[in-house]
This record gives structure tokens, sequence and C-alpha cells, in this order.
């Protein structure tokens, strides 16, 4: 076989496995995110939680910022300590566990652990899959861009096989089951990563430090006291010796995201010392942060608002078809 017959759509042959990979991943993140608020809705005898929309939809926006805020950390650690490869598999194989543990009848704090721990592999597996993309182009430049197109495309293509196929099990079949579904997209990507690593060379195979190591220990140190603390929070919420109220939290949150990034973009403008050429730049930087926040809100309210509106206010059978409302 000659090497471009190995290429694909002309580029580096990793790039399938990365496609694959981020493909599944996203097949079961929207599958399981398409009945994630319909299922906390719904009643208890049809097998949901029975939970008003005000704290569904809050417990909802909570996961989706922690998804979101997990990447930081997780492209730390992968960085820092253990390098891309094995970040995304670690990722991976947290996000098996967490969904699985979705599926699995059980307590309300087997579910919300499931989703805690599905938080955890987002955060390892979502930035540093793209980082590997990245290495896959050294020379940067128009290839690179081809490249995250064709990645991008992996990644459309499983957020909208999921939903169709995890609403309409969940529809027929009952909750469990449609979060089943999704959770098996994850171990395909996780097989099809392991089995094809080697293409991938020494691209995020180790740790990017640029301290030679000399860190090392205090970074491990620092990592350790961090899953200690959450480990030992997260232990005083399931177990109620913290209550926590989702809505009033979700409030709370979103008050101070949004003043942490008033009081950076302030800092940066009267604080930094930048050049005048610089805080133009920064300005540039502040309207695409705010429109990227604006489409944002309105992307993630197909997963929570514009659900429920499907379910309750839309006439939703067609030729006696039922259409799941996840699919909205």
């Amino acid at each position: 076989m000659t090497e471009p017959s190995r290429r694909f759509f002309g580029h580096p042959p990793a790039l399938a496995t990365l496609f694959f990979t981020e493909m599944w991943e996203r097949f079961t993140f929207y599958g399981m995110r398409a009945l994630l608020v319909l299922f906390l809705v719904d009643a208890v005898s049809s097998g949901g939680y029975g939970l008003d929309d005000k704290t569904a939809t809050a417990i909802y926006g909570l996961y989706t910022a922690a998804v979101f805020m997990a990447a930081l950390p997780g492209g730390w650690i992968a960085d820092r300590l253990i390098g891309a490869q094995r970040a995304v598999l670690a990722g991976g194989a947290l996000m098996t566990l967490g969904n699985l543990m979705l599926a699995v009848p059980g307590p309300p704090e087997l579910f919300f652990a499931g989703l805690t721990v599905i938080i955890l592999g987002v955060g390892l597996l979502k930035p540093n899959i793209s980082t590997l993309v990245a290495e896959l182009y050294p020379e940067g430049g128009a290839r690179r861009d081809a490249g995250f197109t064709i990645f991008y495309m992996g990644i459309n293509l499983g957020a909208f096989i999921g939903p169709l196929i995890a609403g309409w099990l969940a529809l027929r079949y009952g909750w469990r089951i449609g979060f089943l579904a999704a959770a098996v997209g994850m171990p395909l990507g996780l097989l099809q990563f392991w089995l094809a690593r080697g293409r991938l060379g020494g691209a995020g195979g180790q740790p990017n430090r640029q301290d030679g190591g000399a860190g090392l220990r205090r970074d491990w140190t620092a990592l350790g006291i961090a899953v200690g603390v959450l480990a030992l929070l997260a232990v005083l919420v399931f177990s109620g010796t913290l209550p926590v109220s989702p809505a009033p939290l979700a409030k709370g949150a979103a008050y101070v995201l949004v003043g942490m990034a008033a009081a950076y973009f302030l800092y940066l403008f009267l604080g930094a010392g930048l050049t005048p050429d610089e805080r133009r730049r920064i300005q540039v930087v502040l309207v695409m942060f705010v429109a990227c926040a604006l489409f944002w809100s309105g992307f993630e309210q197909a997963g929570s608002s514009m659900n429920l509106f499907a379910k309750r206010f839309t006439d939703r059978v067609i030729g006696g078809f039922e259409i799941p409302a996840g699919w909205f």
C-alpha cells in the first residue's frame, strides 16, 4: 500500500484516530445531554426524578459550566504531569464509568456522582485531543486548519447521531436504556484510540514541561491536595452533611463567573501596563468573548428549555411516529 493511500483525506493517518475518538466522545456527550433535563423532570412513576423545571435546569447549567471549566485543570494535568495521550485515555475511561453510572437504576446520589465523574472525564479528554490534532501539524498554516476542519466534522457527526439513537431508545424502552445507549459510544472511541495510538508517534506522549521536570514533585503534590479537597467536598455533599440547593448555587455561580471575567478584563485594561496597540487587541478579544458567551448561552438551551418546550407544547407525532423530545 502506498503512503498516499494510507492517508486520511490527504492528512496524517493519526487524524483518523482522533476523528473517530472525538466522534464517539461527542456521541456519548450529546446523547446523554439530550436526555438529562427531560429525565430529571419526568415523573417518578415514569422512571424520572420528578424535579421541578427550575431545579432541573439549574443542575443542567451547573453541569455544563463545570464541563467547560474542567478543561482548565485538564489541560494543566496533561501539560505538566501525564501528557495528552494519557489524558485522553484517562478522560475516556472516566467518561465511560460516569455514563454507565447514569444507566444503572439507583438512588439520585449515584446518578449525580456519575455526572461528576463525566465532568472529570470531559475535562481531561476534550482539550487534550484537540492538542493532539495540532501536534500532527508542527508546520502549522493552512494544512493544520484543514485538519481541524476534518476533525470538527467528527464532532458534528457524533453530536448529530448520539441524540437520535439515545433519544429514540429512551422514548421506546425507558430512560436508563437511553443513557446506556449514549454510554456505548465512549468505550468504542476509547478502544479504537488504544488500538491505533501507534499512529500518533510521539505526539502528546510526554508532558510539555518548560522546567525540565524540576517542579514535578510539587505539581503532583498540588494535584493530590486538590483531589483530596474535591473528594472531601463530594463526600460532604452526597452524604447530606453539606446540603446544596441547585438553583441558588447556579445563580451564585453565574454572578461569580461574570464578576471574575469583568475583573480580569478591567485588570487588563487598567493595571496590566499594556501598550495602546495591545489594548486595541484586547478590545477585540472582549467583543469576541461577549459574543461567544451569548452564543453558547443560546446554544445550550437545546438541552434544557427547548427540550421542555418540545415535549410539552409541540405536536411531535407524524404519520404515527412520535418524534422524541430529545431530538430538539
